[in-house]
């Protein structure tokens, strides 16, 4: 590993985040909380706090947005060392609210800095020093230049012998059904861990025949975890297929980081050296965990927390 690399590396846009407290809408809200989100960065938060060495790296414009994202990456404990300011694009924005009891999300990122991103400003080298590189369809979705960007960067990890765990994160609102199939699945092939939700396995392969859809993912090379095959997660290694129940959360506040709270404890347990299954019953705890506050990574949970429910520790309260 490169002196200068940590040992999982990530990139992709991370935004401004806005939202009404309260669960309340926009159109009713008279003031709204900041934050920020953006499923790369939430996952290098979560591993951050789960002890691991990682590093963010993306493109934000030159604003305050974009520098409280790396103020608190940074603070965080996240290598930051290879992002960027772009004082010629702003970072982009969303907002989240609560529609006739549904979660509704706005996109304000056509033409924001990420967006701009290109392959010729990647540092390879950084990617080469790694153990891991995690990358997500989101990347792929928001434009060209970054969808080549993600290839690119696939393939510097994929013949460095670096590691590549895939999430699709399949974003309906950013492309096609057609497109996201044209592009995601081809990268699942470079992936040694695969980690798709069981709605977008239904929608990448267009069929809810699950014996088809597990035969395409046995084809691939990667071991797939699948989220959210009913109550459980199955671990395709091979020949061999676990189903883990989801490990229960107390109460349910906001769901939006779950995935990649999850995803951040499934990457950190592999770089404990724990086999799939085990990293999926940290991962299942760390995801139960996030969706008991507000916020896409502000309840992502520190190790000695977590390690506490791995092993069946008592909880201490008072």
């Amino acid at each position: 590993m490169h002196e200068s690399s940590p040992q999982i590396v990530t990139f992709g846009e991370s935004m401004a985040l806005f939202m009404p407290g309260e669960h309340k809408s926009i159109e009713r809200a008279s003031s709204l909380e900041q934050s920020f989100g953006g499923a790369e960065s939430n996952v290098a938060i979560g591993l951050a706090r789960l002890g691991s060495s990682v590093g963010w790296f993306g493109a934000l414009g030159d604003d305050p947005f974009g520098k409280l994202i790396l103020k608190t990456l940074r603070g965080e404990g996240v290598d930051i060392s290879r992002a960027k300011l772009d004082a010629s694009a702003p970072t982009g924005m969303m907002f989240r609210e609560h529609v006739a009891g549904k979660l509704a999300v706005h996109y304000f990122r056509k033409h924001s800095a990420a967006s701009k991103m290109t392959s010729d400003k990647l540092d390879e080298e950084y990617i080469r020093g790694a153990k891991l590189l995690h990358v997500t369809g989101i990347t792929a979705a928001i434009s060209e230049e970054s969808r080549n960007t993600l290839k690119r960067a696939v393939a510097v990890a994929k013949e460095s012998g670096v590691k590549i765990s895939f999430d699709p994160n399949l974003r309906l609102k950013l492309w096609s059904i057609e497109e996201a199939r044209e592009t995601l699945l081809p990268i699942a092939e470079y992936a040694d861990y695969f980690l798709p939700g069981w709605d977008e396995l239904k929608l990448l392969y267009d069929t809810d025949d699950y014996d088809f859809v597990k035969d395409k993912l046995r084809q691939l090379k990667a071991i797939s975890i699948i989220k959210g095959k009913g109550d459980t997660t199955v671990v395709l290694d091979g020949d061999q297929e676990d189903s883990l129940p989801f490990y229960p959360a107390e109460q349910v506040v906001d769901t939006v980081g779950a995935g990649d709270g999850f995803c951040a404890g499934f990457l950190a347990g592999i770089m404990k050296g724990m086999t799939p299954v085990e990293a999926v019953r940290l991962a299942s705890i760390n995801g139960s965990l996030v969706v008991q506050m507000r916020g896409d990574w502000e309840a992502l949970p520190e190790w000695d927390v977590v390690e506490q429910r791995l092993s069946a520790k008592a909880w201490v309260e008072r």
